[in-house]
């Protein structure tokens, strides 16, 4: 059996893997400003919506474009 030490430190490794998940990365879609990419804003975060949607953001900081995208 595990220790709760080692069962708590094998945890924290799935949580921190998780986290870099959570972090904004592209997501294959053109800008409808710019055309360049846009990426997710918040990966893990769906919203609630009818259809659901994902916040997401231009890659470009020049351009400033945010929106939503159907999930």
């Amino acid at each position: 059996m595990k220790t709760l030490s080692e069962h708590n430190a094998d945890k924290m490794k799935l949580y921190r893997a998780m986290e870099r998940l959570n972090e904004p990365h592209p997501n294959g879609i053109e800008c409808p400003m710019c055309k360049k990419e846009l990426w997710d804003s918040n990966p893990s975060v769906v919203l609630t919506s009818y259809p659901a949607q994902k916040n997401i953001h231009c890659s470009d900081p020049q351009c400033g474009y945010t929106g939503y995208r159907v999930v």
